[in-house]
């Protein structure tokens, strides 16, 4: 009908380019009379009527999506009996550290997999501050109470001076040296797994910033300081990880053939180190735990064991001054 309106609307001011029998079937047409079916009405209500439809179909669309929201999958309360259920039926289950532990070595029997692959810990972060402030994402070296590493990192060691250069060599340094190492490592001749400097020098190793990135000595990482050979402690024989994707760490924390006592502590220690990033006024840094072996499922555990308590930490500031002062 909408079609014919305009046609004939067209035909009325143009007559003289239609054929005569057309003009004939209009004629049978007289209700479509400009004066009944005025163009400008007719678009109105054309217009009208499409979004009358499209509201109808997002309210639909809106509807849809609102139910899809609400619809909620009532979790049974019982245990999964068999080994073998559907997940979403129920919660995921949390273990105990120890537990979980042993779990991972009988995956391992069971499934005739290396005995001695890595244990991995994921840690879920909360980076949040106050107001929009939020956590910068760090990197950090510790010395894990029970290493499972057997190689030496190397460690490169910046001073001009004669005496801590003798110092850095007979502690284990890689490489000890002066500015002359700059361009020996902007040539790729030689490399370190780290990076350690004392504070005098540091300026004079900004052509190396780009080069080395996140290995270039910073006092927040240890790595810039007075006292050589403990920082080559450190850093010889340190674990590194680092936040990743904002607010997520994985790292290795030991191998499945050490006893469960030594897994469970370098756990401890990875996740005390990391809290200290964050104030614990704001709350539980680490939100979530799952550890897993380099060929099993990933198992969620039971974090209050390991987070450090409030009471703790206001103790520790306390003994701090008392002994600066």
């Amino acid at each position: 009908m909408y079609f014919l309106c305009v046609f004939k609307q067209f035909w009325l001011s143009f007559p003289t380019i239609f054929s005569p029998g057309l003009i004939n079937v209009l004629q049978y047409f007289p209700a479509l009379e400009t004066q009944h079916y005025p163009l400008d009405t007719m678009l109105l209500q054309s217009e009208t009527a499409k979004k009358s439809s499209k509201d109808a179909k997002q309210k639909t669309s809106e509807a849809e999506q609102e139910k899809k929201k609400n619809t909620y999958r009532r979790k049974l309360a019982s245990k999964p009996v068999d080994d073998v259920y559907l997940t979403w039926l129920y919660k995921r289950p949390v273990y105990e550290a120890e537990v979980a532990v042993d779990m991972l070595k009988k995956f391992q029997q069971l499934d005739f997999t290396y005995p001695k692959q890595h244990v991995y810990a994921n840690l879920m972060l909360d980076m949040a501050l106050e107001k929009k402030k939020k956590v910068d994402q760090f990197v950090s070296t510790i010395l894990l109470p029970y290493p499972f590493v057997n190689e030496i990192n190397k460690v490169m060691v910046f001073t001009e001076n004669a005496e801590e250069i003798k110092i850095a060599e007979e502690n284990g340094a890689a490489f000890a040296g002066g500015i002359e190492l700059i361009q020996q490592i902007l040539d790729d001749e030689i490399s370190a797994d780290f990076y350690i400097a004392v504070p005098e020098i540091i300026t004079k190793l900004l052509p190396l910033k780009n080069k080395i990135r996140r290995k270039f000595p910073k006092a927040s990482r240890n790595s810039l300081g007075r006292d050589i050979p403990k920082m080559l402690e450190l850093f010889k024989a340190g674990h590194e990880y680092m936040v990743e994707e904002e607010n997520c760490i994985e790292t290795r924390i030991a191998t499945l053939d050490m006893p469960n006592e030594q897994i469970v502590a370098n756990l401890d220690a990875i996740i005390k180190d990391v809290c200290t990033y964050k104030p614990l006024s704001y709350g539980p840094f680490v939100q979530r735990l799952v550890i897993r072996s380099s060929t099993s499922e990933g198992l969620k555990l039971n974090l209050e064991p390991f987070l450090p308590k409030v009471e703790e930490a206001e103790t520790e500031d306390v003994k701090e001054k008392e002994a600066a002062s």
